[in-house]
């Protein structure tokens, strides 16, 4: 423990000289574990200035002997007033405090997708390390699970689908608790994949009495679905059926004839490609260009009692976001990603969803670099969309204030300023164009927008 010895003691080294490494010579060895143990025994604020004092006199002496002949000369006391009055010691140390995370080591859930590509690969690419956090990322096997155990605290945060927080949070589907979403893990990055013997049945006016899957209710997935499905005059609740299916087990279910499709995140439906069992029928980015899909999510709890932590990590998630944003970096993250313990898919299969150059199942070979992308701004306008189609499907019912939801759950403030701590420029606009089919909307109208639908359970 010599990071926490005085600084300002003339007799005591601070540079480790011992043959073991911690004290400054055999012979007082017994000497200094007993007075280095009165010092661990401190408080944090003294142990916090302890650090900020070694740091300070190190950078002034570096030759230790320097610091211990000056410290002779003019006394502790007349130096620590020397160097205060010239160094900050109170206010560094305070602002050392400040960022030094509560909690270190973490547990991180995420389900094996391309969505999770942020939270994934900041384990093995080093970016919770760089913020100062030890960071266990739990493959997890399905969304009910991720909710359950992030409630019960077996995970402190974790990656989720983003309507999930804003369920949770209203009480949809379980007890409500107060969640939030401070980031956005990626836009676009679902399709929606058919059988192979439906590759005649392109018009969706044809898919009457079809078996879709979709990985969770409150999921982008369901919504964008149901939506493609409503505006092309088909009854998401009477004339399909719709069944929340874990993504690890969807191809499987298409190869079993089980289901007749699904809307689902990559790298599903490129595996459906790989393995021959099913075609990209249409890109989400097709329906809704720049939709949220998933997202980092941590209860109120979590973000009020540890701030330190909660900031830390959720900075090495938008270090890891604008890493992934960028077309050259994605063949490398796609090999970090795509081993066992990650995604388990070929390294093809993961680049072909990344870089945006794909089979499509039907003998075509598509470009679009923005199949997926990775943008962590979670901007109200989207919380407010999503808690339109919650209410418009019989999700949520009565009253609801959808600013102060957005607003509570959709931490954009928070994004904001951090976003700007890791050299990012966050949007200068407090509201973002959203066009779903044509249509765009209002995110100061939802009520009106419920009711412009012909088919709706409201």
């Amino acid at each position: 423990m010599a990071l926490f010895k005085n600084p300002f003691d003339a007799d005591r080294r601070i540079r480790r000289g011992c043959d073991c490494g911690r004290h400054e010579s055999q012979s007082a060895h017994e000497r200094a574990i007993r007075a280095e143990a009165v010092e661990v025994s401190a408080g944090e604020d003294g142990r916090y200035q302890r650090v900020v004092e070694n740091a300070v006199m190190r950078a002034l002496f570096p030759q230790d002997a320097q610091r211990r002949f000056f410290l002779k000369q003019v006394g502790a006391s007349t130096a620590l007033a020397a160097i205060s009055s010239l160094f900050p010691l109170a206010a560094a140390t305070e602002a050392f405090a400040q960022a030094v995370p509560e909690k270190k080591d973490l547990k991180v859930g995420f389900i094996p997708i391309t969505c999770a590509t942020p939270i994934i690969m900041a384990s093995p690419m080093g970016f919770y390390a760089k913020h100062g956090l030890n960071v266990e990322v739990i493959k997890t096997a399905g969304w009910a699970v991720i909710r359950d155990k992030t409630i019960n605290k077996e995970y402190d945060a974790a990656h989720m689908l983003s309507p999930m927080p804003l369920a949770i949070s209203m009480g949809a589907g379980s007890n409500p608790i107060p969640y939030t979403m401070p980031a956005v893990e990626n836009i676009n990055g679902q399709a929606i994949t058919l059988a192979m013997k439906h590759k005649d049945k392109r018009d969706p006016k044809s898919w009457k009495g079809f078996k879709f899957a979709v990985p969770f209710d409150y999921s982008m997935h369901n919504y964008l679905l149901r939506y493609y499905l409503a505006e092309n005059g088909i009854d998401p609740d009477t004339d399909v059926q719709i069944r929340a299916v874990p993504p690890p087990e969807m191809v499987a279910n298409l190869r079993a004839d089980n289901i007749d499709g699904f809307l689902a995140p990559d790298p599903v439906n490129q595996r459906a490609v790989f393995d021959g069992v099913g075609f990209i029928h249409m890109l989400s980015k097709e329906i809704w260009d720049g939709h949220p899909c998933c997202a980092f999510a941590a209860s109120r709890e979590f973000v009020t009692q540890t701030p330190n932590t909660y900031a830390a990590l959720l900075k090495a998630i938008i270090d890891a976001t604008a890493f992934a944003s960028k077309a050259e970096n994605r063949k490398a993250i796609a090999e970090a990603i795509a081993p066992a313990n990650y995604l388990n898919q070929p390294v093809t299969v993961v680049e072909q969803v990344l870089t945006g150059t794909y089979a499509d199942g039907l003998g075509n070979i598509k470009r679009d670099p923005k199949r997926i992308d990775f943008d962590p701004f979670p901007w109200e306008g989207f919380a407010v969309w999503i808690l339109t189609q919650m209410k418009r499907w019989g999700q949520i019912k009565g009253d609801v204030d959808y600013a102060r939801v957005a607003k509570e759950v959709f931490l954009a403030t928070d994004t904001a300023r951090l976003m700007q701590e890791v050299g990012l420029t966050p949007p200068a606009s407090g509201s973002k164009t959203i066009v779903v089919m044509g249509k765009t909307f209002d995110a100061t109208k939802p009520e009106d927008y419920i009711k412009s639908f012909a088919i709706k359970r409201t």
